[in-house]
């Protein structure tokens, strides 16, 4: 079976405490109980958490729908971006099955982004190291207006804002996050190939805005 793994890569430094990491938890709750009652992602998606704040640390590999386990995702110290993005490297090279003259391997690993300041490590290594890994789909998120777009900019040309990092535009912005996952998985299904384009996801809400 060919697997579509997605990277959730979440920023839970100092700044995310109180409102909007228990925001990102439920987000995260409700984006796994929405993938688990679509059949077409119930049978490809397989999700990986990795989270960042003083250092980089991946707390769900990259598990089926079926049996994930929400992780335990507390808030403080920094914004280790660039870890984040050296430590993504590692674990796609790890987790994700590459295509063979044998075999296919799972699809392009579809990565979600999301963080509410700048970075206080250099991205320079971690963003060379994961542009060197094949991956479909990426979409960084700004979350209220301590992220730098620009930044966000160098990972992937699909940025989105969200005005505010509150519960409610949190909250959307999982809810899209997980149409956007179904809706890359039910292409998949009916052979029209991999997501590579925003066009191609579901319209986000009004919460959630695209940074051209």
């Amino acid at each position: 079976m060919r697997r579509l793994p997605v990277y959730l890569v979440l920023d839970t430094s100092g700044s995310m405490y109180g409102e909007p990491i228990e925001a990102v938890k439920n987000g995260v709750q409700t984006l796994i109980s929405t993938l688990r009652s679509d059949p077409y992602a119930l049978e490809t998606v397989f999700i990986s958490i990795i989270t960042f704040n003083t250092n980089a640390q991946q707390v769900t590999s990259l598990t089926e729908l079926a049996s994930f386990q929400q992780p335990t995702i507390d808030a403080g110290g920094c914004t280790a971006l660039g870890g984040a993005l050296e430590l993504l490297a590692q674990k796609i090279d790890a987790e994700v099955t590459k295509t063979t003259a044998e075999q296919k391997g799972d699809w392009k690993p579809l990565v979600f982004l999301m963080t509410d300041g700048e970075p206080t490590d250099d991205i320079t290594h971690g963003l060379a190291e994961f542009r060197k890994r094949k991956t479909g789909m990426v979409v960084a998120c700004a979350a209220g207006t301590g992220a730098n777009t620009n930044t966000l900019k160098q990972i992937t040309e699909n940025v989105v804002s969200l005005d505010t990092a509150d519960s409610a535009t949190i909250k959307a912005f999982f809810k899209w996050v997980s149409a956007s996952i179904s809706t890359s998985s039910i292409n998949l299904e009916k052979g029209e190939g991999e997501t590579s384009d925003m066009s191609e996801l579901p319209p986000p809400p009004p919460e959630v805005n695209i940074v051209v």
